[in-house]
């Protein structure tokens, strides 16, 4: 059942792909691409700075490869180098013994003796030749050994110096993210002063609910304070002060005026 669910599902997502074409696998892929996005906006600060030191930390296996392989080079370049002094000196006694047997044949002598033991003009001339030749090959491997030593010191420099970035690379890293959880501990500071409080920490819980707590109490007071100044019967006959004068004159210390004066004072 599950495997015909599948087929059927894979047939129709075909369909679609052959209806709409090219729109249908760009919507896909935009729509992956905001729940992709979704997805990093919802995992916490936390976790995503932990994640970088972790990557920062997974970059050291590496670097100490390509440190193993500069170490490697140079041994290399240095055993090149010493091959070449060598190849250097040895040719240089060669040459030095060519212009002897050069020199001893252009005297024109038919007979020499080197070493104790005596050779013909014919020994020297072919020795000669064969010295030449053995020479001229070594003159060519030296100029392949010099060409070898430039390229891989160049390539030796080209090493260093992206180890030198990596490691550079790698201290600016840790740099940012010791700045990115600084400020990440700012930010958890001010909001656990804030009277504003969102997350759902304990301590915004807690505010959260004196928040409440306070609101319903006020509700109550003002409830209270509605009922005491509306409770009552509602009056039915004006009721108008008979002592209202007296009462005036008598807190402000005056006289009470008769009433024939008061009248008259009216006319």
């Amino acid at each position: 059942m599950i495997k015909k669910v599948l087929i059927t599902g894979g047939v129709l997502t075909l369909a679609v792909l052959l209806l709409f074409g090219r729109s249908t696998c760009s919507y896909l892929r935009t729509s992956a691409g905001y729940v992709t996005s979704a997805v990093q906006e919802s995992v916490p600060l936390e976790f995503q700075i932990e994640r970088a030191r972790g990557m920062i930390k997974d970059l050291v296996p590496e670097i100490r490869k390509n440190m193993y392989v500069i170490a490697k080079e140079e041994v290399e370049v240095k055993r090149l180098e010493e091959q070449i002094v060598q190849t250097q000196a040895r040719l240089a006694k060669e040459k030095e013994q060519l212009l002897r047997l050069k020199a001893d044949l252009a005297g024109g002598q038919t007979a020499f003796t080197y070493a104790g033991r005596n050779y013909t003009a014919e020994q020297v001339k072919t020795d000669l030749a064969g010295r030449f030749e053995r020479y001229k090959t070594g003159e060519a491997t030296l100029a392949s050994l010099q060409q070898m030593q430039t390229a891989r010191q160049r390539s030796l420099e080209g090493a260093r110096q992206k180890l030198e970035g990596m490691l550079a690379a790698k201290r600016q890293l840790a740099v940012e993210v010791e700045n990115l959880e600084a400020r990440l501990q700012m930010v958890a500071a001010a909001q656990t002063t804030s009277n504003y409080q969102f997350d759902d920490s304990r301590l915004g819980q807690a505010k959260e609910l004196v928040s409440t707590l306070r609101t319903r109490l006020e509700v109550a007071e003002r409830l209270v304070n509605a009922e005491t100044k509306y409770h009552g019967e509602i009056p039915l006959e004006a009721t108008t002060p008979e002592k209202i004068v007296d009462e005036v004159a008598e807190y402000f210390g005056d006289k009470v005026p008769k009433a024939t004066t008061v009248a008259k004072d009216e006319g």
